[in-house]
């Protein structure tokens, strides 16, 4: 109790969006400070911590064998508890410098964002990951809901918002109203898997080894969910697996498509399922209001088109939808205070 009186006055509040391939940092007062890749470096053996973030993914692919670079989160929640508390340690001390030095007496106040789907298990694993690297109080958001709030969708009010927030471990599909979320599925296909499928494709049509980051470029330069008016092409290089040397071929936007499709029909099941499931009154809300795409997944090309085409229903991407969550998280602890107010007073 004495640490909520002080901590409205003397402790950093931050938010964080703590995504498979990304996180993205929130302060109060001064909006997001931090987007980086979700990827730590460490010495092999010792575990010691070499680079975080953006430095640390540039060497994925890259370096000697006494390095690793690797990704600590799986799917939107902890693979690796140790490297995960170093990698938000890292966060949370970047973001408190960003706060004025009054609020860098007491450790920060942190809101989390996670995967609607998390066990029990995995919010203790986040909890615990966030209490040793230097956070005070600790809270925990939907993902669905903060990307909700985000994107500007009216969560409070009796009527239904539909979210699909695409990352890059999971697809969060939510159906909102009166401030909770009505139905929901949690899927672990993202951008990761749309990466793998892409991998796995040029292995079988040209015995062609490509890294994470070359499937990323081809899934953002020609990646695409609908045919586009123009079919275009990009060169793309790797190791042949037959001759083991290097070698650049040239692919197409259709092709890459159809690499695609198996990820992305599990994205489109998940909508579907999402409104089979919703009460009637909800999903006459819907035939006006539409569906709401956040998350880095919401760029793929004609994505919003497909799910017009398989849903029937208006289907819209946020402005800028990789910042969705991070910025939900900043609304809320806008309110903050004003939640504890109300729990204290329903204590006495």
């Amino acid at each position: 109790m004495l640490y909520q009186k002080l901590s409205k006055f003397f402790a950093t509040d931050i938010g964080i969006d703590l995504g498979t391939a990304n996180c993205l940092v929130f302060v109060k007062g001064r909006g997001i400070v931090l987007s980086e890749p979700s990827v730590v470096a460490i010495a092999d053996g010792t575990k010691e911590v070499l680079a975080v973030g953006g430095e640390a993914k540039r060497m994925l692919g890259r370096t000697p064998g006494n390095i690793k670079a690797i990704r600590p989160m799986a799917d939107g929640v902890i693979a690796d508890p140790e490297i995960t508390e170093e990698m938000l340690r890292f966060f949370i001390q970047r973001a408190r410098q960003y706060a004025p030095r009054s609020r860098r007496i007491l450790s920060p106040r942190v809101l989390i964002a996670v995967p609607s789907g998390i066990t029990g298990v995995a919010v203790r694993a986040v909890k615990d990951s966030a209490q040793r690297a230097g956070a005070g109080e600790i809270c925990l958001i939907e993902e669905p809901m903060a990307a909700a709030i985000g994107v500007g969708l009216p969560v409070a009010e009796p009527s239904g918002s539909m979210i699909v927030d695409i990352g890059g471990g999971t697809t969060e599909v939510a159906v909102i109203s009166f401030s909770g979320i009505v139905e929901s599925r949690s899927v672990g296909v993202g951008g990761d898997e749309m990466d793998v499928a892409i991998t796995q494709h040029m292995k079988r049509a040209y015995n062609l080894m490509v890294g994470d980051r070359m499937a990323e470029d081809i899934k953002i330069e020609i990646g695409s969910a609908y045919p586009q008016d123009e079919n275009k092409t990009m060169e793309v290089k790797g190791r042949d697996l037959v001759s083991g040397l290097p070698k650049t071929i040239k692919i197409t936007e259709k092709e890459v498509r159809a690499a695609l499709q198996e990820p992305i029909t599990s994205i489109v099941d998940s909508v579907r399922a999402t409104l089979e499931r919703c009460p009637p009154e909800l999903a006459a809300d819907l035939i006006d209001r539409g569906i709401m795409l956040a998350g880095g997944g919401a760029l793929l090309r004609g994505i919003d088109k497909l799910l017009t085409e398989e849903t029937g229903l208006p289907v819209f991407v946020a402005d800028d939808p990789l910042q969705a969550v991070a910025r939900g998280t900043g609304i809320v602890l806008e309110e903050i205070d004003v939640v504890h107010k109300a729990r204290s007073s329903a204590l006495r």
